[in-house]
């Protein structure tokens, strides 16, 4: 336990839980699960059943979108009383795209402790493992579900420089494909990510033309947990003078080529990041 203005305090753990395969779980996480005195679940049904899998008997009581601001008073009532008390959502890291943020950001303010464990994550599980550049990557969560709002954000990123991950409900994830098709066309790459860590697990890597063939192709394939994957945009070389390119070329043999990138930015006048992506194709 930590100590704070009100004397012994107990632990805020954030407990990873599988997002699929239940084998992911922790030798760490499932400790904590046993010998915490309370466990706050996104759904304490959903939770029941991994918790029987796990032979964990800790009582849980229920933390989500609609009732997190309350509770979180609750728990931390708790957690100044000695109490350790552990967060999990229904599958996944908490926080990420999930409940908890309220929680941990009100724990913070007064001084509790919080220890967060590594553990499953649907985001970095697909990054990892689709193929895409993972040097720098955006994660914007859930798409907007109205359409307007959802054609612009994906208009925004035409000109990203890094990989920018998307979650997808399945029901939505046609009409998504269909506005990055009509904003890429085959210019980007793309990657569906879908029923992670089970049995029918699935990438499927192409442009958003062939993905969404793909997708059209068997209703089954729109079934199930989607991550969307887009690539960066990719430097025109018609837009980058032969000199530069050639000034480039020699100077990434003596230098890093961020630095390289840097310099002839400077000298000629052009955008780094996209003399840094030219760069990555001439290495």
């Amino acid at each position: 336990m930590s100590v704070t203005a009100e004397g012994l305090s107990g632990t805020l753990y954030i407990v990873p839980t599988p997002i699929g395969n239940l084998k992911d779980i922790t030798l760490r996480a499932i400790d904590i699960l046993h010998d915490v005195d309370l466990i706050a679940a996104e759904d304490t049904r959903h939770s029941a059943t991994l918790m029987q899998h796990l032979n964990i008997a800790t009582p849980l009581i229920s933390v989500h979108e609609h009732n997190e601001a309350q509770r979180a008073q609750v728990i931390i009532g708790k957690l100044f009383k000695g109490e350790n008390i552990a967060l999990i959502s229904d599958a996944g890291t908490p926080l990420i795209s999930d409940p908890g943020y309220t929680l941990v950001n009100e724990c913070r303010k007064v001084g509790l402790k919080v220890v967060a464990l590594p553990g499953p994550s649907a985001l970095i599980t697909a990054l990892s493992g689709a193929g895409l550049p993972t040097d720098k990557f955006s994660f914007l969560g859930f798409l907007p579900v109205k359409q307007q709002a959802k054609k612009d954000l994906i208009a925004s990123l035409i000109d990203a420089v890094g990989t920018t991950v998307f979650y997808e409900a399945p029901r939505r994830v046609v009409a998504t494909l269909v506005m990055m098709r009509e904003a890429y066309g085959d210019s980007r790459r793309v990657a569906i990510v879908k029923e992670l860590t089970k049995a029918f697990e699935t990438y499927q890597i192409g442009t958003a033309s062939s993905c969404l063939d793909w997708l059209l192709e068997d209703p089954l394939r729109q079934k199930g947990e989607f991550v969307l994957l887009v690539g960066p945009s990719q430097p025109n070389e018609n837009d980058i003078p032969q000199e530069a390119m050639s000034l480039l070329t020699l100077l990434v043999r003596e230098m890093p080529l961020k630095k390289a990138a840097g310099i002839v930015a400077d000298h000629y006048g052009l955008k780094k990041n996209a003399l840094y992506q030219l760069g990555l194709t001439l290495k």
